[in-house]
Protein backbone atom coordinates (compact mmCIF):
# COMPACT_ATOMS: atom_id res chain seq x y z
CA UNK A 1 0.00 0.00 0.00
CA UNK A 2 1.17 3.48 -0.74
CA UNK A 3 1.86 5.48 2.41
CA UNK A 4 -0.36 8.55 2.35
CA UNK A 5 -1.35 10.93 5.11
CA UNK A 6 -4.71 10.58 6.80
CA UNK A 7 -6.40 12.57 9.52
CA UNK A 8 -9.15 10.39 10.92
CA UNK A 9 -11.35 9.45 7.97
CA UNK A 10 -10.23 12.37 5.82
CA UNK A 11 -7.85 11.97 2.91
CA UNK A 12 -5.34 14.81 2.84
CA UNK A 13 -3.70 14.24 -0.53
CA UNK A 14 -5.29 13.96 -3.95
CA UNK A 15 -5.30 10.60 -5.70
CA UNK A 16 -5.52 10.89 -9.51
CA UNK A 17 -7.67 8.41 -11.39
CA UNK A 18 -5.94 4.99 -11.60
CA UNK A 19 -2.75 6.34 -9.97
CA UNK A 20 -1.04 3.50 -8.13
CA UNK A 21 -3.88 1.00 -8.54
CA UNK A 22 -2.69 -2.53 -9.27
CA UNK A 23 -5.06 -4.12 -11.83
CA UNK A 24 -6.65 -7.45 -10.94
CA UNK A 25 -7.37 -10.07 -13.57
CA UNK A 26 -10.79 -11.73 -13.26
CA UNK A 27 -10.80 -14.37 -15.97
CA UNK A 28 -10.75 -12.41 -19.24
CA UNK A 29 -11.77 -9.19 -17.44
CA UNK A 30 -9.23 -6.75 -16.05
CA UNK A 31 -10.41 -4.56 -13.19
CA UNK A 32 -8.42 -1.44 -12.40
CA UNK A 33 -6.79 -0.88 -15.79
CA UNK A 34 -9.11 1.84 -17.05
CA UNK A 35 -12.25 0.05 -18.18
CA UNK A 36 -15.46 0.34 -16.19
CA UNK A 37 -16.40 -3.21 -15.16
CA UNK A 38 -19.99 -4.33 -14.55
CA UNK A 39 -20.68 -6.93 -11.84
CA UNK A 40 -24.36 -7.81 -12.03
CA UNK A 41 -26.93 -10.54 -11.61
CA UNK A 42 -29.78 -11.58 -9.32
CA UNK A 43 -29.35 -11.25 -5.58
CA UNK A 44 -29.80 -14.98 -5.07
CA UNK A 45 -29.96 -17.99 -7.37
CA UNK A 46 -33.71 -18.46 -7.75
CA UNK A 47 -33.37 -21.41 -10.13
CA UNK A 48 -30.77 -22.63 -12.60
CA UNK A 49 -32.87 -21.56 -15.57
CA UNK A 50 -33.40 -18.10 -14.12
CA UNK A 51 -29.70 -17.58 -13.42
CA UNK A 52 -28.78 -18.63 -16.96
CA UNK A 53 -31.44 -16.37 -18.48
CA UNK A 54 -30.26 -13.34 -16.48
CA UNK A 55 -26.62 -14.09 -17.24
CA UNK A 56 -27.19 -14.43 -20.99
CA UNK A 57 -29.31 -11.27 -21.12
CA UNK A 58 -26.96 -9.17 -19.01
CA UNK A 59 -23.88 -10.39 -20.87
CA UNK A 60 -25.49 -9.36 -24.14
CA UNK A 61 -26.37 -5.91 -22.84
CA UNK A 62 -22.86 -5.40 -21.47
CA UNK A 63 -21.29 -6.59 -24.72
CA UNK A 64 -23.39 -4.14 -26.73
CA UNK A 65 -22.27 -1.33 -24.40
CA UNK A 66 -18.61 -2.34 -24.61
CA UNK A 67 -18.48 -2.99 -20.86
CA UNK A 68 -16.55 -5.97 -19.39
CA UNK A 69 -18.92 -8.14 -17.40
CA UNK A 70 -18.79 -10.41 -14.34
CA UNK A 71 -21.90 -12.38 -13.32
CA UNK A 72 -22.86 -12.39 -9.63
CA UNK A 73 -25.34 -14.41 -7.62
CA UNK A 74 -25.48 -15.98 -4.17
CA UNK A 75 -26.00 -19.68 -3.50
CA UNK A 76 -27.06 -18.84 0.07
CA UNK A 77 -28.25 -15.59 1.61
CA UNK A 78 -27.23 -16.38 5.16
CA UNK A 79 -28.14 -12.98 6.62
CA UNK A 80 -31.80 -12.62 5.63
CA UNK A 81 -33.91 -10.61 8.07
CA UNK A 82 -36.43 -13.39 8.70
CA UNK A 83 -36.00 -17.12 9.21
CA UNK A 84 -38.77 -17.67 6.64
CA UNK A 85 -37.06 -15.68 3.87
CA UNK A 86 -35.79 -17.50 0.79
CA UNK A 87 -32.05 -18.23 1.10
CA UNK A 88 -31.19 -19.99 -2.14
CA UNK A 89 -30.34 -23.51 -3.29
CA UNK A 90 -27.36 -24.01 -0.98
CA UNK A 91 -23.70 -24.71 -1.67
CA UNK A 92 -23.79 -27.84 -3.83
CA UNK A 93 -26.71 -26.99 -6.13
CA UNK A 94 -25.69 -23.34 -6.20
CA UNK A 95 -22.16 -24.10 -7.35
CA UNK A 96 -23.52 -26.41 -10.05
CA UNK A 97 -25.58 -23.50 -11.36
CA UNK A 98 -22.66 -21.08 -11.21
CA UNK A 99 -20.46 -23.57 -13.06
CA UNK A 100 -23.05 -23.77 -15.85
CA UNK A 101 -23.26 -19.98 -16.06
CA UNK A 102 -19.48 -19.72 -16.32
CA UNK A 103 -19.22 -22.42 -18.98
CA UNK A 104 -22.28 -21.64 -21.09
CA UNK A 105 -22.32 -17.84 -20.94
CA UNK A 106 -18.54 -17.54 -21.00
CA UNK A 107 -18.21 -14.87 -18.33
CA UNK A 108 -16.38 -14.74 -14.99
CA UNK A 109 -18.50 -15.47 -11.93
CA UNK A 110 -18.61 -14.00 -8.42
CA UNK A 111 -20.34 -15.41 -5.37
CA UNK A 112 -20.20 -14.72 -1.65
CA UNK A 113 -19.15 -17.10 1.08
CA UNK A 114 -20.11 -17.01 4.74
CA UNK A 115 -18.00 -19.74 6.29
CA UNK A 116 -14.33 -20.66 5.90
CA UNK A 117 -15.25 -24.18 4.81
CA UNK A 118 -17.07 -22.79 1.76
CA UNK A 119 -13.98 -21.08 0.36
CA UNK A 120 -12.22 -24.00 -1.32
CA UNK A 121 -15.26 -25.60 -3.01
CA UNK A 122 -16.51 -22.20 -4.21
CA UNK A 123 -13.08 -21.21 -5.53
CA UNK A 124 -12.97 -24.41 -7.60
CA UNK A 125 -15.97 -23.08 -9.55
CA UNK A 126 -16.01 -19.26 -9.48
CA UNK A 127 -13.50 -16.52 -10.23
CA UNK A 128 -14.23 -14.21 -7.30
CA UNK A 129 -14.97 -15.01 -3.67
CA UNK A 130 -16.90 -12.19 -2.04
CA UNK A 131 -16.70 -11.44 1.66
CA UNK A 132 -20.04 -9.99 2.83
CA UNK A 133 -19.92 -6.60 4.52
CA UNK A 134 -21.13 -7.94 7.88
CA UNK A 135 -18.26 -10.47 7.84
CA UNK A 136 -15.43 -8.29 6.55
CA UNK A 137 -13.48 -8.51 9.82
CA UNK A 138 -13.78 -12.30 10.18
CA UNK A 139 -10.16 -13.38 10.09
CA UNK A 140 -10.71 -17.09 9.42
CA UNK A 141 -13.02 -16.31 6.49
CA UNK A 142 -10.60 -13.80 4.96
CA UNK A 143 -7.62 -16.13 5.33
CA UNK A 144 -9.48 -19.12 3.89
CA UNK A 145 -10.60 -17.07 0.88
CA UNK A 146 -7.10 -15.69 0.37
CA UNK A 147 -5.45 -19.11 0.43
CA UNK A 148 -7.57 -20.38 -2.45
CA UNK A 149 -5.78 -17.99 -4.82
CA UNK A 150 -9.10 -16.73 -6.19
CA UNK A 151 -9.79 -13.02 -6.46
CA UNK A 152 -11.21 -11.81 -3.13
CA UNK A 153 -13.77 -9.01 -3.13
CA UNK A 154 -14.14 -7.53 0.35
CA UNK A 155 -17.25 -5.47 0.94
CA UNK A 156 -16.74 -2.58 3.34
CA UNK A 157 -18.67 -3.13 6.55
CA UNK A 158 -21.59 -0.80 7.13
CA UNK A 159 -19.91 -0.03 10.47
CA UNK A 160 -16.40 0.79 9.19
CA UNK A 161 -14.71 3.91 7.89
CA UNK A 162 -12.79 3.68 4.60
CA UNK A 163 -9.50 3.96 6.52
CA UNK A 164 -10.32 0.83 8.55
CA UNK A 165 -10.53 -1.30 5.42
CA UNK A 166 -6.75 -1.45 5.38
CA UNK A 167 -6.96 -4.18 8.04
CA UNK A 168 -9.18 -6.71 6.19
CA UNK A 169 -7.15 -5.97 3.07
CA UNK A 170 -3.88 -6.64 4.88
CA UNK A 171 -5.20 -9.94 6.26
CA UNK A 172 -5.72 -11.17 2.71
CA UNK A 173 -2.38 -9.84 1.49
CA UNK A 174 -0.51 -11.28 4.45
CA UNK A 175 -2.11 -14.64 3.63
CA UNK A 176 -0.37 -14.59 0.26
CA UNK A 177 -3.02 -13.15 -2.03
CA UNK A 178 -2.64 -9.75 -3.70
CA UNK A 179 -5.69 -10.23 -5.96
CA UNK A 180 -8.13 -8.08 -3.97
CA UNK A 181 -11.04 -5.77 -4.76
CA UNK A 182 -12.68 -3.45 -2.24
CA UNK A 183 -16.38 -2.67 -2.53
CA UNK A 184 -18.33 0.21 -1.01
CA UNK A 185 -21.94 -0.70 -0.15
CA UNK A 186 -23.05 2.10 2.15
CA UNK A 187 -22.68 3.02 5.80
CA UNK A 188 -25.32 2.66 8.49
CA UNK A 189 -27.02 6.00 9.13
CA UNK A 190 -29.32 5.80 12.10
CA UNK A 191 -31.98 3.12 11.95
CA UNK A 192 -33.06 1.40 8.70
CA UNK A 193 -30.96 3.58 6.44
CA UNK A 194 -27.64 3.65 4.60
CA UNK A 195 -25.68 6.51 3.09
CA UNK A 196 -22.69 6.57 0.76
CA UNK A 197 -20.03 9.15 1.45
CA UNK A 198 -18.56 9.60 -2.03
CA UNK A 199 -15.24 10.54 -0.42
CA UNK A 200 -14.89 6.88 0.55
CA UNK A 201 -14.42 5.81 -3.08
CA UNK A 202 -11.17 7.71 -3.79
CA UNK A 203 -10.09 7.02 -0.20
CA UNK A 204 -10.37 3.26 -0.76
CA UNK A 205 -8.37 3.57 -3.96
CA UNK A 206 -5.39 4.91 -2.00
CA UNK A 207 -4.81 1.30 -0.94
CA UNK A 208 -3.79 0.73 -4.58
CA UNK A 209 -6.52 -1.83 -5.26
CA UNK A 210 -9.46 -1.60 -7.66
CA UNK A 211 -12.60 -0.21 -6.05
CA UNK A 212 -16.15 -1.27 -6.86
CA UNK A 213 -19.31 0.58 -5.94
CA UNK A 214 -22.25 -1.63 -4.98
CA UNK A 215 -25.05 0.64 -6.13
CA UNK A 216 -28.13 -1.40 -5.34
CA UNK A 217 -27.17 -2.66 -1.88
CA UNK A 218 -26.31 0.89 -0.83
CA UNK A 219 -29.93 1.77 -1.57
CA UNK A 220 -31.34 -0.73 0.91
CA UNK A 221 -33.42 0.31 3.88
CA UNK A 222 -32.35 -2.57 6.14
CA UNK A 223 -35.07 -4.12 8.26
CA UNK A 224 -37.54 -1.36 7.41
CA UNK A 225 -40.23 -3.64 6.00
CA UNK A 226 -41.70 -5.59 8.91
CA UNK A 227 -39.29 -8.51 8.73
CA UNK A 228 -37.72 -7.68 5.39
CA UNK A 229 -35.42 -5.12 3.84
CA UNK A 230 -36.89 -2.32 1.75
CA UNK A 231 -35.03 -0.23 -0.81
CA UNK A 232 -35.00 2.81 -3.06
CA UNK A 233 -34.43 1.60 -6.61
CA UNK A 234 -35.55 4.98 -7.96
CA UNK A 235 -32.12 6.37 -7.04
CA UNK A 236 -30.03 3.75 -8.88
CA UNK A 237 -29.21 6.00 -11.83
CA UNK A 238 -28.34 8.95 -9.60
CA UNK A 239 -26.07 7.01 -7.27
CA UNK A 240 -24.43 4.93 -10.00
CA UNK A 241 -23.60 8.09 -11.94
CA UNK A 242 -22.14 9.71 -8.84
CA UNK A 243 -20.02 6.66 -8.07
CA UNK A 244 -18.63 6.46 -11.59
CA UNK A 245 -17.92 10.19 -11.50
CA UNK A 246 -15.94 9.58 -8.29
CA UNK A 247 -13.65 7.28 -10.24
CA UNK A 248 -14.55 3.70 -9.36
CA UNK A 249 -13.23 0.75 -11.35
CA UNK A 250 -16.50 -1.14 -11.37
CA UNK A 251 -20.17 -0.97 -10.51
CA UNK A 252 -22.05 -3.79 -8.79
CA UNK A 253 -25.79 -4.07 -9.32
CA UNK A 254 -28.52 -6.56 -8.72
CA UNK A 255 -30.66 -6.95 -11.83
CA UNK A 256 -33.92 -8.82 -12.33
CA UNK A 257 -36.41 -9.01 -15.19
CA UNK A 258 -39.23 -8.16 -12.77
CA UNK A 259 -37.91 -6.96 -9.39
CA UNK A 260 -41.32 -7.18 -7.73
CA UNK A 261 -41.08 -10.97 -8.13
CA UNK A 262 -37.46 -11.25 -6.95
CA UNK A 263 -36.97 -13.63 -4.04
CA UNK A 264 -34.44 -11.32 -2.38
CA UNK A 265 -33.83 -7.57 -2.46
CA UNK A 266 -36.87 -6.91 -4.62
CA UNK A 267 -37.08 -3.27 -3.53
CA UNK A 268 -33.60 -2.20 -4.61
CA UNK A 269 -32.87 -4.28 -7.74
CA UNK A 270 -32.59 -2.71 -11.18
CA UNK A 271 -35.16 -3.81 -13.74
CA UNK A 272 -33.22 -5.54 -16.50
CA UNK A 273 -34.73 -3.56 -19.36
CA UNK A 274 -33.36 -0.35 -17.78
CA UNK A 275 -29.77 -1.61 -17.87
CA UNK A 276 -28.92 -0.60 -21.49
CA UNK A 277 -29.75 3.07 -20.98
CA UNK A 278 -28.01 3.11 -17.60
CA UNK A 279 -24.82 1.61 -19.05
CA UNK A 280 -24.91 4.14 -21.87
CA UNK A 281 -25.00 6.93 -19.30
CA UNK A 282 -22.32 5.39 -17.10
CA UNK A 283 -19.91 4.85 -19.98
CA UNK A 284 -20.25 8.54 -20.91
CA UNK A 285 -19.56 9.58 -17.33
CA UNK A 286 -16.61 7.19 -17.14
CA UNK A 287 -15.12 8.54 -20.36
CA UNK A 288 -15.38 12.09 -19.04
CA UNK A 289 -13.65 11.12 -15.79
CA UNK A 290 -10.78 9.50 -17.67
CA UNK A 291 -10.36 12.36 -20.11
CA UNK A 292 -7.21 14.42 -19.39
CA UNK A 293 -8.90 17.63 -20.56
Amino acid sequence: MTDRSWSGPYLLHSHPYNAGVQPVQVGPVTCGAGDLVLIAGPCVIESEAHALDIAHATAGIARAAGVPYVFKASFDKANRTSLTSFRGPGLDKGLQTLARVRAEVGVPVLTDIHEAAQAAPAAAVVDVLQIPAFLCRQTDLLVAAARTGAVVNIKKGQFLSPAEMRYPLQKVRDSGNARVLLTERGTSFGYNNLVVDMRSLPQLRTFDVPVVYDVTHSLQLPGAGDGRTLGQAAFIETMASAGVAAGVDGVFMEVHEEPSRAKSDAENALRLDLLPSLLARLTRVHAAVQSPS
